[in-house]
């Protein structure tokens, strides 16, 4: 019967049934996708290994017709990483990577959907004249990780005759490389659990919500039902049929926003992540696990509602005075889950991982806590304001008739900002924890370029000096120096330069053209004392078996040898070894050396780091340039932050189309009284306005009870990861913030149906 009365109760059923299935449907369709999220990044992880060109766990194959040679040509634009490979095939079976066909030739590219739109736009010029000119194909869908990542694949040419090491490989296959399995950290554990928990309360709250739309008059009808014969149980089993009827419904619309949202996932790229909408596939197990969850929950809440409501035959007894709610077993809620955190207080991540269910369980607690708390706070508050406008008046009083259903509409908010508070404190705390200083000096150099072996150093550093933007640029040379030509036991390192270049990486006492120097001092460096004794015979590039041909030429160390004191060069790197002029380096060792270009830049220049990109790609494609920075940050961490925010985003949105819903939902069941309000002369102007003190009333206590609970559970997250407690204001201010733009925006759109509302005619009845 409760099922036949959800769908055929006329225009007033199917409105209340809809909207149910609306706002179950929001919170299906996050869940879904939510339980997607791990499928879909191990899908970009499978798929990144899959076109993986490194030699994993052996020696690279030797030249056969089924072998390719693979460059690392990929550059940066614009904080946006391009990757991109340079591939000559070796023989007719050479393997292909994913995504193309053929192997593109000399001068022409494939590239990816998304570098084809940007090379195309004006955005792209910069980047264009780095890359091959022609244009010949695009990669599909099997050779990326994303609809928007950047990508292109070049035709080599003569590959071989470059010694680049890790630039260049020959492979015999791009597949069977299998993702590492690795430990996490206990702290990235403890910020994932948070994270997901955080992320999927404030939907378990809506969905909770969405089930009990249109209660009153629901029990209303229940009323009339018992005036007909039906008795107290009977009344309760149609209500649980109908909320039943409004969950299943709302599961149907969940799983079709579900996969209107994976088609539009696949066109949307939040904080450099994009997914292929295959990626997003629910895990089994737990779509099954929400498809039986959420209508056996739809179902208990609404018994759990109607234990306060007496439904007799001649109406709802509710509008009695009703009991005070009582405080003492709602605080029992947020002890429970401080009691299940603080056994892990002060573990840090030196002792083992972080109970998972313990963490889990006292997070839920905490934030439940604000759900049961939140109702009686309104309650308290709203029960001692009285005096004030006409607009405030009718705000507050209908603010005391159902306080419930105030706090009900502000519940996920409330969660979700307590949520968000807590993970930024705990995010801000560990932050330094996952974030190393780089030691890079960028007072002194902004980028470096390193030079493939191939190329004169001078010429590049000539060319890289008179590009636009360039203040000053450093041309170094590196090689290894030992004591025999084949596997020495130990070796030291000489850097070669002019006197200008050996000043940056050293303290020289003087310098000119020709000299040599022994940098003495260095804490990790014990050979260069012993070989630097004049007249020592010592071997430039030995060759080491299995690794690397060297190029062996013996050198002399010269009978006036001077010291120099070591100096941090900009790289943050406390060089030892030998310093050689340039002139003093044998002319056969010079193939040998590795260079790299130091360069200070004139950061006004616009896009001057592109310039010098696309200079650097003139002189090789194998060039590699690298832009300094202060720190860098694990790559895990920055992850799981990220899928914070993509995760923050969703819910944010979920949020605000189901407040929506449900602001139109109370505004529905209130239609009679705002058009009797009217009819006696209530000015518009006055509702509107109190319409808004019924929605910031509860917002603002909502708020503050998440803040007060955010704060708690954020001190304790970082009491278990043994960090020193600190608060950081703005983002808490942020955080309210942005929950209380939400619910402004929400109440700007109820406005339009609120006016349509309000006419006389709505009394009308037939």
């Amino acid at each position: 019967m409760g099922v036949k009365f959800a769908f055929t109760g006329g225009r007033e059923g199917w409105v209340r049934v809809l909207l149910t299935g609306v706002g179950v449907g929001l919170g299906v369709a996050l869940l879904l996708l939510t339980t997607a999220i791990p499928s879909a990044m191990q899908a970009r992880s499978d798929r990144e290994y899959a076109r993986m060109d490194l030699v994993m766990n052996g020696a690279e194959p030797a030249k056969s017709d089924n072998t390719v040679l693979v460059a690392n040509v990929g550059t940066e634009f614009h904080g946006l990483d391009v990757r991109g490979r340079q591939l000559e095939p070796e023989g007719a079976r050479a393997p292909l990577p994913p995504g193309i066909d053929e192997f593109p030739a000399p001068g022409e590219m494939i590239v990816s959907p998304a570098l084809k739109e940007l090379l195309d736009s004006k955005e792209g010029s910069l980047l264009r004249e780095r890359l091959p000119d022609r244009v010949t194909g695009t990669i599909g869908e099997s050779g990326l990780i994303g609809p928007a990542e950047l990508a292109y694949y070049a035709g080599g040419q003569n590959l071989a005759k470059y010694d680049e090491g890790s630039r260049i490989t020959r492979i015999d296959t791009f597949h069977g490389v299998k993702a590492p399995s690795e430990e996490m950290d206990p702290v990235l554990l403890l910020l994932v659990l948070t994270v997901f928990v955080v992320l999927l309360m404030p939907v378990g709250v809506f969905i909770a919500a969405a089930v009990r739309f249109g209660g009153e008059r629901r029990d209303r009808r229940l009323a009339a039902l018992r005036l007909v014969g039906a008795d107290g149980r009977m009344t309760r089993r149609i209500a649980a049929g109908e909320a039943l009827a409004g969950a299943v419904l709302g599961l149907l619309f969940g799983v079709g926003f579900f996969l209107i949202g994976r088609q539009i996932a696949g066109s949307v790229e939040l904080f450099e992540i994009s997914v292929f909408p295959s990626y997003l596939d629910p895990t089994p197990v737990l779509a099954v696990l929400i498809a039986v969850a959420v209508p056996a929950a739809a179902v208990a809440v609404t018994l759990l509602a109607l234990r306060g409501v007496v439904i007799e035959p001649l109406g709802v007894v509710r509008t009695a005075r009703p009991a005070r709610r009582r405080l003492w077993w709602r605080l029992l809620l947020p002890l429970g889950g401080l009691g299940l955190l603080a056994p892990m207080i002060g573990k840090g991540n030196e002792n083992g991982d972080f109970n998972e269910y313990m963490v889990t369980g006292g997070v839920v607690l905490l934030l439940v806590g604000i759900t049961a708390l939140l109702p009686w706070v309104v309650e308290a508050v709203v029960a001692r304001l009285n005096s004030g406008s006409v607009s405030w008046q009718l705000a507050v009083r209908r603010l005391q008739l159902s306080s419930g259903t105030a706090a009900r509409m502000v519940n996920g908010i409330a969660v979700a900002v307590a949520g968000a508070i807590a993970l930024q404190m705990l995010f801000a705390g560990v932050q330094d924890d996952f974030t190393k200083p780089t030691g890079q000096d960028l007072s002194r150099v902004q980028m470096e370029v390193y030079v493939p072996k191939s190329v004169s150093l001078a010429d590049a550093g000539r060319k890289l000096a008179d590009t636009r933007g360039v203040r000053g640029a450093v041309a170094l040379s590196d090689a290894t120096l030992g004591e025999k030509a084949k596997n020495p036991d130990t070796s030291s390192l000489i850097t070669v330069g002019d006197c200008a270049a050996l000043r940056e990486v050293a303290k020289l006492p003087s310098c000119r053209e020709g000299d040599v120097f022994a940098v003495q001092g260095v804490e990790y460096d014990s050979e260069t004392p012993r070989f630097a004794k004049p007249g020592k015979k010592l071997i430039i590039d030995p060759s080491y078996d299995d690794v690397t041909k060297g190029a062996e030429v013996p050198w002399t160390v010269p009978q006036d040898i001077k010291k120099a004191d070591p100096r941090k060069d900009p790289s943050g790197w406390e060089r030892g070894g030998f310093l050689i002029t340039t002139s003093a380096l044998p002319a056969a060792a010079t193939p040998a050396t590795s260079g790299v270009i130091q360069l200070k830049l004139d950061m006004t220049v616009p896009d001057v780091r592109e310039i010098v990109r696309n200079t650097a790609a003139k002189v090789s494609p194998l060039t590699e340039p690298v832009t300094f920075t202060g720190s860098e940050r694990s790559e895990r961490f920055d992850s799981i932050r990220t899928g914070l925010f993509v995760g923050a985003a969703c819910v944010l949105a979920l949020i605000g189309a189901s407040l929506l819903v449900s602001q139109l939902e109370q505004l529905r069941e209130r239609k009679k009284l705002l058009s009797a309000l009217v009819a006696f002369g209530t000015r518009r102007r006055t509702l509107s306005l109190s319409v808004l003190w019924q929605t910031a009333i509860p917002v603002a206590l909502g708020l503050l009870l998440a803040a007060v609970v955010g704060l708690t559970l954020g001190a304790v997250l970082l009491k278990m990861t043994d960090t020193a407690v600190t608060v950081d204001w703005l983002s808490v201010l942020a955080m309210t913030g942005f929950g209380a733009a939400v619910v402004l925006a929400v109440t700007a759109l109820s406005v339009p149906p609120l006016l349509r509302l309000m006419r006389p005619d709505g009394l009308r009845t037939e």
